[in-house]
């Protein structure tokens, strides 16, 4: 029986640290049993949920379509053409709308705050579906792969190379909830914020566990390597200048070579030639799309917390 201290029922979900070890541990099992044909509740049964995104979405929008569909419910998809949030209408009275027509709200944003503001708003259940700050569903979804591949959680040694980003962060809160250690190397003025790092350490005091370097180096015992794209959506303005920035932290057969023991992995989409190479993606120590398919279990796995009976 489920504890009603550590019920995730009719919370939000905005980020990774807004869970308990307990909850995440629950989540996560509970994802592996949905995987394996275990576990074919339906709690979402006479539900509907609307998908709020205002960022172009492939993953993410199959994902929990076809998750909140086997878990019973119904969906209403909105672009953002359809809600024009702070613009047609404020982030505050479309929440208050929403909220008198559905049971929860998926969102895909480009700003946390306005996250932040529609949770705030909102009486029903919010979940981020990604926003510039943090990318937590599918850090959920990592986590499985992680277990799959590599084992305990708390044995393992993650490097994240690249822009530090919502990955960056969403990796970072992970750390001090699970336990792995955790590397972050960026090139200089690309590292992640000073208050995501003290968030963990809130979490955890052990969260010196996370080391933020610039050097490419001391990867013989990782047991993961992850990127994600140098230039994220809504910064094609910065391309070139990013393009400059992270060239030297490409992840090729070299890199590769000084991890032997490690997966790799992406959040896709992946732009090849640039932050990683065909040979690495497409290598068979490469999981990419292990960690696709886990976002629709680690998702349903939430959700039927976030809607249990």
């Amino acid at each position: 029986m489920i504890s009603p201290v550590n019920s995730l029922k009719g919370r939000d979900f905005i980020d990774v640290a807004d869970l308990e070890p307990i909850q995440l541990r629950r989540i996560l099992d509970l994802g592996h049993q949905i995987k394996a044909g275990r576990w074919r509740e339906k709690p979402l049964e006479g539900r509907h949920i609307a998908m709020l995104f205002q960022r172009p979405s492939h993953r993410t929008r199959v994902s929990f379509e076809v998750g909140i569909a086997r878990l019973g419910g119904s969906i209403t998809t909105l672009t953002g053409q359809d809600v024009q949030l702070g613009f047609r209408e404020s982030v505050s009275d479309a929440a208050r709308v929403l909220d008198r027509y559905v049971d929860g709200v998926v969102a895909r944003l480009r700003l946390h705050a306005d996250l932040l503001q529609l949770a705030r708003a909102s009486d029903k259940p919010v979940i981020n579906a990604l926003t510039d700050r943090s990318h937590p569903c599918q850090v959920l979804a990592d986590l499985m792969t992680m277990e799959e591949v590599r084992g305990e959680l708390s044995d393992q040694q993650v490097v994240y190379i690249g822009d530090g980003n919502n990955i960056a962060n969403s990796l970072i809160e992970g750390s001090a909830l699970a336990g792995y250690n955790l590397r972050v190397i960026s090139p200089p003025g690309y590292h992640p914020e000073d208050d995501v790092l003290e968030r963990a350490r809130r979490i955890n005091s052990n969260a010196h566990q996370v080391e933020l370097t610039e050097d490419v180096a001391g990867l013989e015992n990782a047991t993961v390597i992850y990127t994600d794209v140098w230039a994220s959506m809504g910064q094609e303005d910065e391309r070139a200048a990013r393009h400059n920035a992270f060239s030297a932290y490409q992840i090729n057969q070299r890199v590769m070579d000084l991890a032997p023991k490690a997966v790799f992995m992406h959040c896709l989409p992946a732009h090849r030639g640039e932050e990683v190479t065909d040979q690495v993606i497409d290598s068979n120590r490469s999981v990419v799309f292990q960690q696709a398919e886990n976002r629709l279990y680690a998702q349903m796995a939430l959700m039927s917390e976030l809607f249990a009976p």
